[in-house]
């Protein structure tokens, strides 16, 4: 099995000493039945309303990075924003696929429009080449299109790989498409999912995404996961796209059959209806924008991750070599305040993960978390350095070494970054007098985290070796 899926049993007995003994540790979260509704690996027929049709499968799709997007043989360009990350010493493959069937049009409130409107679109899968290293669950993403492109904003390929998820990317929205029909016609030239301008405002999308949740348990004509059997499917999405899973959850699926498992609702908003399949929402510190929350139920689940950002430093350092190989460059910001959070949302994001399969699967549910603080005026409570109160506090904001927040203003997304200010020399002193006390803390945080369901021991084991490779409390 690849070193990226290892993970380390000895450092999770020492998280888990180090939080013992200074008395961190929290209670398991206890094993409930399962709720009524589907089961991971199934579906539930058409009991609740109209069948999900089954796309047509071509691929793979020839072509790979990096390659002429406007060249005239398919087989010479490549996948819009394919992986810069060497899938291949990982164990793992990138393929594209073209799905085309007929798909039923809603509005956003979930009235039927049309039926039967043919469509073409794109999905991109990564996943383990050894069925013997796939552990069964595919996350399925609703691709973002809020930058005017089709955007993977939940590919993380560090936990995805470990984990051995198999991630497939959807590109289910008018503006990806239009996109990717400029960017390549030779390779997209094809792809309508307007049914031929009769739809522009995402009608069919709903039908669409689930039609390729559809595909990715059919075993007829081309298998989108290859030798892969996929257990459990989850339906995931960040921003712009969790919106629209919100409107597929709480208006389409009620009248539509189930095709996933469970859903995770990234940085955005999350359903409100209480219905069979389980619901995570994990959210930014940006996000979280009122005291005012759904509370926890036996269906749903809220996570808020204090200091962190919308759109983080993670996704973007990963996203520039990738534009800058398919657009030219990648884009620059001028925010008044510096940019960019550091602290990591997403390995809160594949702790999550890990619990949602186990709430599809088996019925457990995940632990719930403390919400970040409001102060009497109505924002966010802060403490004497500027962090955010309350929430998931990551070891980057519990031994911080640097101001990290969901707050920024400036032009166009900045507003989603947040800020990262590095503390003086003279302030990292006081907070941090020894180098063996700054890891020390690290470690005693993380171990609180893992403990408590916020954190993956490998993500541990990072911040452990990142805490002691830095010069923090060197004299």
């Amino acid at each position: 099995m690849s070193t990226w899926r290892r993970t380390s049993r000895i450092l999770l007995a020492a998280l888990v000493a180090a939080a013992l003994t200074t008395g961190a540790a929290e209670a398991a979260p206890t094993p409930v039945p399962a709720a009524t509704g589907t089961t991971a690996g199934t579906t539930a027929g058409t009991a609740n309303g109209t069948a999900v049709g089954t796309p047509v499968v071509q691929g793979p799709i020839a072509g790979t990075a990096p390659g002429d997007p406007s060249a005239p043989d398919v087989e010479d360009t490549h996948p819009w924003m394919s992986t810069v990350t060497d899938l291949a010493a990982a164990g793992y493959v990138e393929e594209e696929f073209y799905l085309s069937g007929e798909a039923d049009g809603y509005s956003t409130t979930g009235e039927l429009l049309a039926s039967d409107v043919p469509y073409t679109t794109r999905v991109i899968v990564r996943r383990p080449a050894d069925p013997g290293d796939f552990n069964g669950t595919v996350l399925t993403e609703w691709q973002n299109v809020s930058a005017g492109y089709d955007l993977d904003a939940l590919w993380s390929p560090e936990q995805i790989v470990r984990g051995g998820y198999a991630w497939v990317g959807v590109s289910a929205q008018r503006v990806g498409v239009d996109q990717l029909r400029g960017w390549s016609p030779a390779r997209y030239g094809k792809l309508d999912v307007t049914g031929r301008g009769r739809f522009t405002a995402d009608e069919l999308s709903y039908d669409v995404f689930a039609q390729a949740a559809k595909a990715l348990r059919s075993r007829e004509g081309a298998a989108l996961l290859g030798p892969l059997r996929a257990e459990t499917v989850l339906g995931v999405g960040a921003s712009q796209s969790a919106a629209r899973m919100t409107v597929y959850y709480d208006r389409v699926l009620p009248r539509t059959e189930p095709v996933f498992d469970a859903y995770a609702h990234i940085v955005g908003t999350a359903p409100s209806r209480k219905g069979a399949e389980p619901v995570f929402h994990v959210l930014s510190e940006t996000d979280v924008r009122t005291p005012q929350r759904r509370a926890d139920d036996d269906r749903y689940r809220r996570w808020e991750v204090a200091g962190s950002a919308h759109s983080g430093w993670h996704g973007q350092e990963y996203r520039r070599p990738v534009l800058e190989r398919d657009l030219g460059s990648a884009p620059t910001y001028a925010c008044d305040r510096p940019a960019f959070s550091r602290v990591p949302l997403h390995h809160v994001i594949a702790a999550a993960y890990g619990h949602l399969v186990r709430w599809a699967e088996h019925g457990v549910r995940p632990p719930s978390a403390p919400p970040l603080e409001f102060a009497p005026d109505g924002t966010k409570a802060r403490d004497g350095l500027g962090l955010a109160r309350g929430g998931i506090r990551l070891s980057q904001v519990e031994v911080p070494t640097a101001l990290n927040t969901g707050d920024n203003s400036g032009e166009t997304f900045c507003i989603l970054f947040g800020t990262h200010v590095p503390f003086d020399r003279a302030r990292l002193d006081r907070l941090h007098p020894s180098h063996a006390g700054y890891v020390s803390a690290v470690r005693r945080a993380d171990a609180r985290n893992v403990l408590s369901g916020y954190l993956l021991p490998g993500d541990a084991l990072r911040n452990f070796r990142e805490a002691a490779a830095s010069d923090v409390g060197r004299r």
